[in-house]
This record gives C-alpha cells, sequence and structure tokens, in this order.
C-alpha cells in the first residue's frame, strides 16, 4: 500500500492533461506527469502555472506508449493513476493506430496493478461507445462501437479496443485495482497549453478560412474543464468502480455548421472566414446521447455547449494562438 498522496497523470502535455493536473495541484495533490521526454517539462510547468497552480508540486517520469521503459518507476508509489495518454497518429491505417492505443492502456494498467494502485481512471471517448449503426442513434454507457463494423475508422476502432482490453486485463489480471472509465465527446474549452492540437486545430481552421464548408457532422461537445472534473470525481467516488462515464453538455447535439455559427455571432471579425454552408448531403438525423449518469453519480454538473465555444476562442486568443 501507497503512503504517498501523489497521482500519476499520464500524457503529461497534453490539452486535458494540464487542465486536469493543474486542478489536482489547486486541490493539494502532488502530480507526477508523464512524459515521452523530459524537453516537454518546461511547457508543462508554464501550462499549470498560466492555470494558476504552483508548479512545485509537479515531477515528472518519462514513459512511452510504446515501449515498456520507465513505466514501474511512474506509477511506484502513487494513490492513483489517470492514464490520459493517447497516440496522436493521423493515419486511417488500423496497424498503426490500434497497437500504441491498447498497448499503451495495458502498459499503464499493468504498472498500476504492480505496484498496488487502488484505482486507475482510463480516458476512453464516445468514440468507444457510439460508431455503430443504430435504427435510433440514442445512446448511452451500455453502447459500445462494434469493432466489425464494416468502413469503420481507424480512430473509434481503436478507441474501442483500447478500452475492451482494459475491461478484460483488470478482469483477469486486476486483482484489487479497480478501474473507471470516462467516455467524453468531442473536447473543447479553455486551453492552457499554447499549441493548437487536438480539437484547437478545428477553430483555428474554422477562424482561418481553411474550412470553407463544414463537414457533415452532428456531436457533443465536453469541456475540457467539466472533463477534468469526471476524471476527479471518478477517482474519488466509490461507487464509480467498474463503470464508463459519458461526458458532454446538457442539450441538443452539435454541428459543425452549428459551432461555426456560434463563432460568427460572438466574434464577428475574426470569425469572418467560418464556414456559412455545410458540403453537400442529406440532413443529419437526430443524435442523441445521454450524461445523466455521470451527473447523479459522479455529482457533475455540465457547461453549456455555447459557453465552451466562445471560451475556447478566449483562451485561444489569451496564449496568442490566434495572432
Amino acid at each position: 500500500m501507497t503512503t504517498s498522496d501523489t497521482v500519476l497523470v499520464t500524457g503529461g502535455s497534453g490539452y486535458l492533461a494540464t487542465r486536469l493536473m493543474t486542478d489536482l495541484l489547486l486541490a493539494g495533490t502532488p502530480v507526477r506527469a508523464s512524459i515521452r521526454s523530459l524537453d516537454r517539462a518546461e511547457s508543462v510547468r508554464r501550462a499549470v502555472t498560466r492555470g494558476g497552480a504552483d508548479a512545485a508540486g509537479l515531477t515528472f517520469a518519462v514513459a512511452s506508449l510504446t515501449s515498456d521503459d520507465g513505466w514501474a518507476d511512474a506509477a511506484a508509489d502513487v494513490a492513483g493513476v489517470y492514464h490520459l495518454a493517447s497516440p496522436m497518429i493521423h493515419s486511417q491505417d488500423p496497424d498503426e493506430v490500434v497497437p500504441p492505443a491498447r498497448d499503451g492502456a495495458l502498459r499503464a494498467l499493468r504498472a498500476a496493478v504492480h505496484a498496488g494502485v487502488r484505482r486507475v481512471v482510463l480516458t476512453s471517448s464516445f468514440a468507444a461507445v457510439g460508431y455503430s449503426p443504430k435504427p435510433v442513434r440514442e445512446y448511452d454507457e451500455s453502447d459500445w462501437t462494434a469493432t466489425d463494423t464494416p468502413g469503420l475508422p481507424a480512430y473509434p476502432l481503436s478507441k474501442a479496443l483500447a478500452e475492451r482490453a482494459a475491461w478484460d486485463f483488470i478482469e483477469r489480471e486486476g486483482g484489487d485495482t479497480e478501474l473507471v472509465v470516462i467516455n467524453p465527446t468531442w473536447i473543447a474549452g479553455p486551453t492552457l497549453t499554447s499549441e493548437a492540437r487536438s480539437s484547437l486545430q478545428v477553430f483555428t481552421a474554422m477562424l482561418g478560412g481553411q474550412m470553407p464548408l463544414a463537414p457533415r457532422q452532428r456531436f457533443g461537445i465536453a469541456d475540457v474543464r467539466d472533463v477534468a472534473d469526471a476524471h476527479r470525481a471518478a477517482m474519488r467516488v466509490p461507487e464509480a468502480a467498474g463503470k464508463r462515464y459519458l461526458v458532454l453538455a446538457d442539450g441538443p447535439t452539435i454541428s459543425w455548421l452549428g459551432v461555426a455559427q456560434v463563432l460568427r455571432a460572438k466574434f464577428g471579425s475574426l470569425a469572418a472566414n467560418a464556414p456559412t454552408e455545410e458540403v453537400p448531403g442529406d440532413d443529419l438525423p437526430p443524435l442523441v446521447i445521454h450524461n445523466e449518469l455521470a451527473k447523479r453519480e459522479l455529482g457533475l454538473g455540465f457547461r453549456p455547449a455555447e459557453e465552451t465555444i466562445v471560451e475556447t476562442v478566449e483562451s485561444m486568443q489569451g496564449v496568442g494562438m490566434l495572432g
């Protein structure tokens, strides 16, 4: 049993990780961040400092999703593990995308189990829940993306296989280590980093005119602050053990054109190049994604999607990302 209050956050340089670590540090929890290279350490310190936290409570371990090296040291003597690390591979080849996602999750879990960690909170995705054909597109935590769906893109395939592998490992070899999974929809919200990665690239494309037509897609928006809160609650709430939780804003899901309309209404000339039309095609069918379980069991409330969209761009302006 650990005598430390320190928690491990994997993928420590990421958009969600910097927000979660800031919140943990502000709450007085020491954090060990796993990063692929110590070259990233200073930018991570700047990010948590930008969020108002004291970086003195932050330490680092080097570990990669694609190697066993460093994982035992990263998980040694920690009170909990947040596995946020996710491969950033822009490929449609499953052989390139699936192994780092699945094997990286297993490396983190194996290290946690061997270290006797009480609980692991793993970041999965709605992509592991809602990418299978259904007559009515309505989803909750009981739904799974079927990995044998014809034409399934590599990203949802990797998310579904990685999460399945995590649950199977815990059932087979987990011992006393508990697993909780957070399944956010598309994550947006204020950034603490100055790099346009993840969802922020969509905003730079919309505002910069690189998206003349909006892709025809409907989705949920999860505020990065709410997703971080969900991770912390998942570590804290006893009843969360062995469960998965969808996290997203209340109300109707949104389209890319809907996002562009919010940007144009709020930011005027800055959003002058945001798309005003969708790519040609049929009307989008309704999409309903339920977040009641996270609200009820984790005690969470969720920010409105419009607030998240606006505050994302305001934060990007604040860190100089939009010039």
